[in-house]
């Protein structure tokens, strides 16, 4: 361990385990910490140990983290209860002059003791913390709001199917702070005003500003903003935010609801009304109706990050406005409104331009975090968009069927476009569309041959038993 530096244990929730890795680095970064993680047994295990400067540092990771659970000063770690127990003592026994007002009289306590891949009865939990005698406690037992709280461990690995007999790790240590957990549930869609079907879920939309880094008085931009919910997470952490889409019905709160209780929108629904109710309003700038492969912004505009998942063709359409020379007058009128023709916009495309966008309205070391449709089989590296002013910095990946995933990428600005000789960027990508689609269709015939098949299975066993068969091939039965 680094010299005068202190060992914390991160306690995660299993979800979204591969981007654990991403939301740390970033808040990191943005918050100038430093930190050594010690090497994983296995990336989906639910806890990691990490060096900090001092507990501060463990704080102000947690007020930000989506995905922790809580973070513990590790005070033993091992492979056996008997040597947790010795470590333990050795550790009070080593640093007594630092830990001892933790035990003093007026300080209340409690035990938690949390198992994974394993349940305990509330007896076994007692038998578990009873073990712990030897702690110098003087202080009154409290369970409810104790001023010192300690977590006792055991981690039985990650296959539910084969759980030893004993532990593979356990782990003690004062727990010091929760993580940002709660505001999944206070932020959820079930009770936001305004959503639609594809309103990113509470907590990837966090994790998404966290990787933007955003902080308080950025300037965030959504080009593809739909409901918002990426604006709501963005504004949440402090920064001024700002949407655009081409989706004029949309964007207005006019299209058909999607909750399935409701028959119409109300009157007060928008993306705005969603900011009010977290008690983000002075953040919100505004949303406009917008074409992205037709930009209106002038050159001048810079933003600290761009927030976004763009249309992947599925539930909602890749469209464009397409320009048409008519050779036929214009017969329109001041009262008849004009609405433009749209045309297929190409992920290729779309990608192409998105990156583009960036390398050009991104502050220096802004970030672009957006979510890219792949089709498993036909994944490559090759596939993740590049741009030379941009590098990518996390990777993380999210099934969405057995397949199908989209990656979240998140890209930092490195160069000006002008100190490039190109501001191209490359982007080779399939039609995901077209191969989603293809791969249902596949399905479905392979369900319909299985189907035949078991039935012919079934008639050839009638067959042996002497049932009569009709010429549908289900069996006659005798009156």
């Amino acid at each position: 361990m680094t010299k005068s530096w202190m060992r914390f244990l991160f306690w995660f929730a299993q979800e979204h385990v591969d981007f654990r890795h991403a939301e740390i680095e970033s808040l990191t970064q943005l918050f100038g910490i430093k930190w050594n993680l010690q090497p994983l047994v296995h990336k989906e295990q639910p806890f990691w140990i990490v060096e900090l400067p001092d507990e501060n540092s463990a704080r102000i990771i947690a007020s930000r983290s989506i995905s922790l659970r809580c973070i513990i000063h590790l005070w033993s770690h091992a492979s056996s209860v008997t040597n947790l127990h010795e470590n333990t003592r050795n550790y009070i026994k080593e640093n007594f002059n630092d830990v001892n007002h933790f035990f003093s009289p007026d300080k209340s306590f409690k035990i938690t003791v949390e198992t994974y891949n394993k349940h305990f009865s509330q007896k076994e939990k007692i038998e578990k913390i009873e073990t712990f005698d030897y702690l110098p406690f003087r202080g009154e037992v409290e369970l409810k709001t104790p001023d010192v709280e300690w977590w006792y461990i055991e981690y039985y690995g990650l296959n539910p199917r084969d759980v030893p007999p004993q532990p593979f790790d356990v782990l003690f240590g004062r727990w010091i702070v929760d993580g940002q957990r709660n505001l999944i549930k206070e932020m959820s869609l079930k009770k936001r005003k305004f959503i639609g079907n594809t309103s990113m879920d509470t907590q990837l939309s966090l994790l998404m500003a966290n990787q933007a880094k955003v902080k308080q008085g950025d300037f965030v931009f959504d080009p593809f903003v739909g409901t918002g919910s990426l604006l709501v997470s963005a504004a949440k952490f402090g920064g001024f935010v700002i949407g655009a889409d081409i989706d004029y019905m949309m964007i207005h709160a006019k299209s058909r609801p999607s909750r399935i209780t409701q028959k119409q929108r109300e009157k007060d629904e928008s993306i705005r009304a969603n900011l009010e109710q977290y008690n983000c309003a002075d953040r919100y700038v505004d949303v406009i109706v917008s074409d992205f492969s037709n930009p209106i912004w002038n050159d001048r505009i810079r933003f600290d990050s761009i927030i976004t998942d763009p249309p992947y063709g599925i539930r909602e359409a890749t469209a464009k406005i397409e320009t048409k020379i008519s050779q036929k007058p214009d017969t329109r009128t001041e009262d008849s409104p004009h609405y433009p023709s749209t045309s297929h916009y190409s992920l290729a495309n779309l990608y192409a331009d998105l990156l583009t966008f960036a390398a050009k309205h991104l502050t220096m070391n802004g970030r672009l975090v957006c979510w890219l449709p792949i089709h498993n089989d036909d994944y490559t590296e090759d596939q993740i968009p590049k741009h030379p002013c941009l590098k990518l910095i996390a990777n993380s990946n999210q099934p969405l069927s057995a397949a199908t995933a989209r990656r979240l990428l998140t890209y930092e600005k490195v160069f000006e476009v002008d100190e490039r000789s190109s501001d191209e960027s490359a982007v080779i990508l399939g039609d995901f569309r077209q191969r989603y689609f293809e791969f249902g269709e596949e399905t479905r015939k392979e369900r319909r041959m299985r189907r035949a098949e078991l039935r012919e299975i079934g008639r050839q066993e009638a067959l042996k038993r002497g049932k009569t068969i009709d010429e549908n091939g289900k069996v006659i039965k005798n009156k």
